[in-house]
């Protein structure tokens, strides 16, 4: 139900955008989307950290929910993703470059060391295998978002 996120599959999808393409919902561009992606892959590796914003009471119905087959819901709001972030890179192109480097980079770290959680703001400490499966999800919701599934 949910994309796979090894590179080999999802580079033919993020080949399908280009700066002009058009979301069926929400604000973000092609390229702010892409970059968004890679924001969550730098939460997941503990480079960009966020406050726990949920109650712990809440957590496990969170992760639920993340084990669930149930899709994130569109025009999804989340506070720590603003909608006037400024783009980082020049081209989409670039932007899709260093999704590939923090994938690699967030794959790396989790082989190396078996154990690792890193928390996400509204799931709590996630393993290499939970955060697999939010990304996902996520990935699943944005690429929707976009028409390419």
């Amino acid at each position: 139900m949910f994309i796979s996120t090894d590179l080999e599959t999802l580079l033919p999808y993020f080949d399908k955008l280009n700066a002009d393409s058009k979301p069926n919902w929400g604000s973000m561009g092609a390229q702010r989307m892409i970059e968004h992606l890679t924001d969550t892959l730098k939460i997941a590796t503990g480079e960009t950290p966020f406050p726990l914003e949920v109650p712990e009471d809440r957590l496990e119905r969170m992760v639920a929910f993340l084990d669930s087959d149930k899709p994130m819901a569109a025009n999804l709001k989340v506070s720590f993703v603003k909608d006037d972030t400024p783009l980082r890179h020049s081209e989409i192109e670039l932007a899709i470059d260093e999704y590939v480097e923090t994938w690699l980079d967030l794959e790396s770290l989790y082989a190396d060391n078996p154990g690792l959680k890193h928390p996400h703001p509204y799931y709590g400490p996630l393993d290499f295998d939970q955060w697999n499966r939010l990304h996902s999800k996520h990935l699943t919701h944005h690429f929707t978002q976009f028409g390419l599934l």
